[in-house]
């Protein structure tokens, strides 16, 4: 995948919900599929509406009054925990080179109202670390790089920050690369001028809402509502709406408890998992299995991409039922430290095995 590839596609600003099951979810089954909630045209009450699907305390409750035991049954068995899972994950790594692809806020640190207090444990870190030792292994984040770097502080991984479109490969350690050429890929590097201004002006619009956050995450702006009054959420989002409508090579989509504001282009995490892999040398071949593991709807394009190529494994971090394209589910940043450390644990003692043969 080159430059070339990656266009713009289209200038309406909006923000995306995405429900490929709505029959699962009866408190969004009246939404279309993939809703386009446009900021132009003021429809901020629909637009408020996604934001309040999308907070965690609404879709635990909306969760428990909606999905009856058999709905939750039915999931988890459609998307089982990866840690039961282990010997049949492992099982399909047989004469191939595992990949791992990590999100960071919610999958290695916790979910914090702070985001720049969510640091990652010791103990989670030494697990990331001994993974690197045995497969390559990329941070793939909607933070910028450095920051996301900053918290977790391994040189021998492969940053992928600003949902993909900020791409580093390791300063040090072990090297996969069948190729020879550094990885380095900024494919919005156009945008930052414009990124830079929009965030200095929702710097200044939104400082007279509570709570609210303005994060530059370098190739993209973040507006955190995770502490804000869910009375003030029309106003917050009239406010972005009202810088945004004069940017409309920017696009807005939507995290948990946050508004993700990035260039127009067809790039996200999906492109960035493909991306990775062609520069390790895995383009189009039969010997790799990548797994990629996140909690947030920005990872559902690096499920997709997986499941569409039918080759290798997503894995859904939630504690609830979600619609997603995740094979496998893990509880939370805990069950992804247990995974990362069986990983570890299984694949040495492969290789002890095989040395003795």
């Amino acid at each position: 995948m080159t430059k070339k590839n990656v266009v713009e596609s289209g200038l309406n600003m909006a923000i995306t919900v995405v429900v490929s099951n709505p029959s699962l979810f009866p408190y969004v089954s009246r939404k279309k599929a993939l809703q386009k909630l446009e900021i132009e045209g003021g429809r901020i009450n629909a637009w408020v509406d996604s934001m309040r699907a999308s907070s965690p305390t609404h879709r635990k409750s909306a969760v428990s009054l909606s999905l009856s035991t058999e709905d939750q049954t039915s999931w988890i068995t459609s998307h089982p925990s990866a840690m039961d899972m282990f010997e049949e994950i492992t099982s399909s790594s047989k004469g191939k080179q595992i990949v791992m692809f990590l999100d960071y806020d919610g999958t290695l640190s916790p979910i914090v109202d702070d985001p720049d207090r969510a640091i990652m444990s010791d103990e989670m870190r030494e697990a990331v670390k001994n993974v690197a030792r045995y497969f390559p292994t990329a941070i793939v984040s909607g933070r910028r790089r450095d920051k996301v770097y900053s918290f977790v502080r391994l040189g021998e991984l492969y940053y992928a920050g600003s949902h993909g479109m900020d791409i580093k490969g390791p300063a040090k350690g072990p090297t996969y690369k069948r190729g020879k050429k550094a990885v380095l890929f900024q494919p919005a590097s156009e945008y930052l001028p414009m990124i830079d201004e929009v965030y200095k002006a929702l710097l200044e619009k939104t400082k007279s809402t509570p709570g609210a956050k303005v994060e530059n995450n370098k190739f993209c702006v973040s507006v955190h509502f995770r502490c804000v009054d869910e009375k003030r959420w029309t106003a917050l989002a009239e406010q972005v709406r009202s810088v945004l409508k004069n940017y409309p090579k920017l696009r807005v989509t939507q995290g948990r408890k946050v508004l993700e504001i990035r260039p127009t282009i067809k790039w996200d995490k999906g492109k960035a998992l493909e991306f990775l892999l062609e520069s390790l040398g895995f383009a189009n071949c039969n010997d790799v299995l990548p797994v990629y593991i996140g909690d947030d709807r920005t990872d559902e394009d690096a499920f997709k991409v997986l499941r569409d190529r039918g080759q290798g494994f997503g894995i859904l971090v939630s504690k609830t039922p979600k619609d997603t394209n995740a094979s496998y589910s893990l509880q939370g940043p805990s069950e992804v430290k247990d995974f990362l450390h069986k990983l570890v644990e299984w694949k040495r003692l492969s290789l002890q095995e095989h040395s003795r043969v």
